[in-house]
């Protein structure tokens, strides 16, 4: 049984729903039978030891308790083999603990699971071996205590690569200012400003209110009270397209639902945000069109470089190029990206990190929401730490540890041990 990375759930249906209408359906049942499927949603989130509301739609559920609800409905078909593709991706820390514990616990009834995994620390957890794929190709494998980090990512990309910070060369004058902008339930009382040059990074656990407060920015989570200047001058933009016309672009942490249209190809994805700019008396110039987009394939490295193939063939990886590049294509002046190695490889995390450094460097504004310490640590120049809605603790990276961030998300200033 295969649990996808997207899940491949009904969010309009009931949690029973979700879990049992496969197999009425395999059965070829003509009438429901909602006694069985009461029964069968018990006893398979029975076997994972949650309590979930068997009558609560699924989209009203945490994206922990969906992933619970997708192994849930691969035990109605008693698996013998469970296939988990990127399971982790959109889990807080601890909702990743319990997840390792159920998975312990369906291995020692006999269970074999395939995890797939960018997140080495997490295949290390939890893995008794490891295999690695690079463009295709089976690599090879190793038994998890006879290998190291370091020798996996060399499997991975080809290369060695070294972890260590690298710090703007080009940070300039403020460009972005907000000032106590609080919308109730999402952020409280957030100040900071961003410079020219500049990579900001925003972290804290899921939760924190970092997404809520970036897309306040962009149009999409408009404040009820504070300021935002950019410039020097007080903006606030009620929609994308208001936040594109003042120079700033939004890479959005969900690339297949927020970032792409999976339906179209490389070329129509990357131009999409700036159309109109081919479009003359009223037709579109399909060559000007294809020019602007092969740039930027090149410029990004999206590989395979063809425009016309569609987008849901590509890796994660060169998935999230394409976003990147479609807001690069507006020329912003500032770049906001929410997560933006989410389920890709360490060659294509490099790769955008490099991207991202450059950007700065060249003197674009740019602010990185991640959940990835080591992400944090390698590429920003300044990180600001989010707890429950609020900014808990601003730092210079260089020399900036994990524990240090940590300390920050989830204590309070002046807190003795409470957690978040």
């Amino acid at each position: 049984m295969v649990i996808y990375q997207d899940f491949s759930l009904f969010p309009t249906l009931t949690v029973k729903e979700n879990i049992a209408f496969s197999e009425q359906i395999d059965k070829k049942r003509r009438i429901v039978n909602w006694k069985e499927i009461e029964e069968t949603s018990k006893r398979a989130l029975g076997i994972l030891g949650v309590d979930i509301d068997l009558n609560a739609k699924l989209g009203s559920l945490s994206t922990a308790k969906q992933q619970l609800v997708a192994i849930a409905r691969a035990l109605v078909y008693d698996a013998k083999l469970l296939v988990m593709d990127e399971p982790t991706s959109a889990l807080s820390s601890g909702e990743v603990q319990h997840l390792f514990k159920i998975m312990n616990e369906l291995k020692a009834r006999g269970l074999g699971i395939i995890f797939i995994s960018h997140k080495l620390d997490e295949l290390f957890a939890i893995c008794d071996r490891m295999s690695v794929i690079r463009d295709g190709q089976y690599i090879g494998m190793r038994n998890n205590g006879e290998t190291t980090t370091g020798e996996i990512i060399t499997m991975m990309v080809g290369r060695e690569i070294v972890e260590e910070h690298v710090g703007g060369t080009n940070i300039g004058d403020v460009i972005l200012e907000v000032k106590n902008i609080s919308k109730r339930g999402n952020y409280d009382d957030v100040s900071f400003n961003l410079r020219r040059g500049e990579v900001l990074g925003i972290t804290g656990l899921v939760g924190a209110g970092r997404t809520e407060t970036v897309r306040a920015l962009f149009g999409l989570n408009p404040p009820e009270s504070g300021e935002i200047y950019l410039e020097g001058k007080r903006i606030s933009p009620k929609s994308p397209a208001e936040a594109q016309a003042l120079g700033i672009a939004f890479v959005p942490e969900s690339r297949l639902t927020e970032g792409l249209v999976l339906q179209q190809d490389a070329e129509s994805n990357i131009t999409l945000s700036i159309l109109k700019n081919f479009v003359k008396n009223g037709l579109i110039d399909f060559k000007a069109r294809n020019k602007r987009s092969v740039e930027l394939i090149e410029q990004l490295n999206v590989k395979p470089p063809y425009p016309a193939m569609q987008i849901a063939k590509f890796s994660g990886g060169n998935q999230q190029k394409v976003v990147v590049a479609k807001w690069l294509a507006t020329n912003p002046k500032v770049l906001i990206v929410d997560e933006p190695t989410n389920g890709i490889d360490v060659g294509a995390k490099t790769e955008i990190h490099a991207l991202l450094r450059r950007l700065a460097d060249e003197g674009m504004a740019v602010i990185m929401v991640s959940s990835e310490l080591p992400e944090i640590l390698s590429i920003s120049d300044r990180v600001l730490v989010m707890r429950r809605g609020r900014i808990n603790g601003e730092f210079d990276a260089e020399g900036l540890t994990q524990e240090e961030i940590m300390e920050k998300a989830v204590m309070a200033s002046g807190e003795k041990g409470e957690t978040a």
